[in-house]
């Protein structure tokens, strides 16, 4: 079915209200603590890991700098939804003007689809680290890792662009309460005085497509990786290029499964509560962004090591 023209509640003046965590409209304020706190360590963990790959030398390797881009791309997604989420729990703040709500949607869609780019990359990296270990750095130069970064952007743009300006174009003459704490595309789409099959499947599609061939190509990754750690002679070196993918595998688990379980239950969880539902969005966005830093820093012995040098106690010179 084609898209029905926008009318006139498509315009920049137009605004949504967004209800919060449906059903439990009573505990607002008390479950905005939690994700204040979970926002506020996602800012220090992230802005840490920026500020020590920054400063230590040893660090400036492509491996540190896809994490520098997992952290950027964190930064983002729990920026884009935390401090309105905040405003909603604790100021009573629900209305959100049109454009605002279509951008948030944008890049909140679009980081999410740009992690598992960097995943990708990452899974990659250590690929060519472990089999090709000669020829790494001739591999993955400086030019190679912003090129890679820029191509995870753009496929992450090409992507959300169109599905932002489909939602958008859709008619909104009814209700404008969203049933969610941010502008997540089905719940807006719900809204519409049209039929918005096209651009759920789209979504769903376009989800389903970046998902499975990031996933496929990282399982072709780790299993090439896991061939060579096992013809490896030394238990020691074995064990020592495991644990540098342990780290990866964690943030992967991470983000691929209750992602993909917030996506469908959007989509066909019909049989699930709505606050149900809500809430395993609103903590996908915002403990994957407190996590990533966390479990980077306590399982990469080089970045625990820089984080001790940066912020650890200083030696008195003898």
């Amino acid at each position: 079915m084609a898209l029905a023209p926008s009318n006139r509640t498509n315009s920049s003046s137009s605004s949504f209200s967004l209800m919060g965590i449906p059903g439990l409209e009573a505990s607002h304020v008390w479950m905005g603590i939690p994700f204040c706190s979970m926002y506020i360590i996602a800012l220090l963990g992230n802005s840490m890991i920026l500020l020590i790959v920054r400063l230590d030398q040893t660090l400036h390797e492509p491996m540190y700098y896809f994490l520098c881009m997992l952290a950027v791309i964190d930064l983002v997604m729990a920026t884009s939804i935390v401090p309105k989420m905040l405003g909603i729990f604790w100021l009573n703040s629900v209305e959100i003007a049109f454009d605002a709500c279509f951008t948030q949607m944008f890049f909140v869609h679009s980081v999410t689809a740009a992690e598992s780019g960097v995943l990708l990359a990452m899974a990659f990296d250590r690929y060519v680290a472990i089999c090709y270990p000669l020829r790494y750095q001739a591999i993955l130069t400086g030019q190679k890792v912003t090129q890679i970064g820029l191509a995870i952007l753009l496929r992450a743009a090409l992507v959300m662009t169109p599905v932002t300006w489909m939602v958008k174009r859709l008619p909104y003459c009814g209700s404008n309460m969203i049933a969610h704490s941010y502008c997540e595309q089905m719940s807006v789409v719900g809204l519409a005085c049209a039929d918005p099959q096209a651009v759920n499947q789209y979504g769903v599609v376009g989800s389903t497509l970046i998902v499975g061939t990031d996933t496929a190509f990282i399982s072709m990754s780790y299993g090439m990786i896991l061939r060579a750690v096992l013809r490896l002679a030394e238990k020691e070196a074995r064990l020592k290029a495991i644990g540098t993918c342990g780290s990866h595998l964690c943030v992967m688990l991470l983000y691929y499964i209750p992602g993909m379980a917030s996506i469908y239950t959007q989509s066909f969880g019909r049989g699930v509560a709505r606050r149900t539902q809500v809430l395993l969005a609103d903590l996908y966005l915002t403990l994957l962004p407190m996590l990533n830093p966390v479990i980077y820093s306590m399982r990469t012995k080089q970045v625990k090591d820089a984080v001790l040098k940066v912020f650890g106690p200083k030696k008195d010179p003898v």
